[in-house]
């Protein structure tokens, strides 16, 4: 069973991947072209010893797969050889995150959650989505190209990082709360809720902000990527969620074998 929800969770998460590299594609790849054409102004417009310098080396940290690119005379590829491997990116994006998923579902059936199939695998992508994307998302959002300081990637990534990991923890808290919670739903979705944010709400207000953009870059061009990349993580997650989920209640649906008839 184990295997056939992986190999499940595999494909569809491949699907999906699919999916979010078009709205990527679509959402996304206009603000990066924006973003690129404003550093590449601003590297004409700079004098001779600050020239060339790659901003998109350490542009931020893209977390909507709509961005990343490396771009100006150093690039290894082109943009459209970049935006065709943005197909490629999310793809096996989704496959990696639609195996991990299709673990974590079979060790949650019948332990957590919604006892249909299709309503724990919604339940599980959206719980997903606002840990591992939303929480941190809110405190550290994408950046496209010419945004972001090369010498700081390493401390924003890891701060990202640490965001994810309390937007873990604090599921899992929220989770241990609600089972330990026997009174009404509303107190326990109370509790669970309340769980949750303490955590995240301290890390947000404790951890460091990071606000690198460059004086004058177009406020609207920054949000419309910014949106452009939590979208592309929410198409993701929307569409693995419902895929997984019909996948699973239609196999839940399908009548068992009979069993073999001894002869005679």
């Amino acid at each position: 069973m184990v295997r056939t929800l992986l190999v499940r969770g595999l494909l569809l998460g491949l699907l999906a991947g699919f999916s979010a590299g078009g709205f990527a594609f679509v959402f996304g790849e206009p603000h990066v072209d924006s973003a690129i054409a404003l550093e590449e102004a601003a590297a004409a417009s700079a004098p001779a010893g600050e020239a060339g310098h790659d901003h998109a080396a350490g542009s931020g940290h893209d977390h909507g797969g709509a961005a990343g690119h490396h771009h100006g005379e150093g690039a290894t590829f082109g943009r459209p050889v970049q935006k065709a491997g943005l197909f490629l990116a999310t793809g096996l994006y989704g496959l990696a995150v639609g195996g991990v998923f299709a673990l974590v579902h079979a060790g949650l059936r019948g332990r957590v959650g919604p006892r249909n199939e299709g309503g724990l695998a919604l339940a599980a992508a959206g719980t997903a989505f606002v840990a591992v994307i939303l929480v941190p998302f809110l405190k550290y959002p994408a950046n496209p190209p010419a945004v972001g300081d090369p010498e700081t990637i390493d401390g924003r990534t890891a701060l990202y990082v640490v965001m994810v990991l309390v937007g873990l923890a604090a599921t899992a808290v929220a989770v241990a709360t609600a089972r330990h919670v026997s009174s009404g739903p509303w107190q326990r979705w109370s509790a669970a809720v309340a769980a949750f944010l303490v955590p995240v709400i301290a890390a947000w207000l404790l951890l460091p902000a990071v606000d690198e953009v460059p004086e004058g870059f177009p406020a609207s061009l920054l949000w419309e990527f910014r949106l452009a990349s939590l979208g592309t993580q929410l198409v993701f997650w929307a569409a693995f969620g419902v895929l997984f989920g019909w996948a699973c209640d239609r196999a839940a649906r399908r009548p068992a074998a009979a069993p073999a008839v001894p002869a005679g």
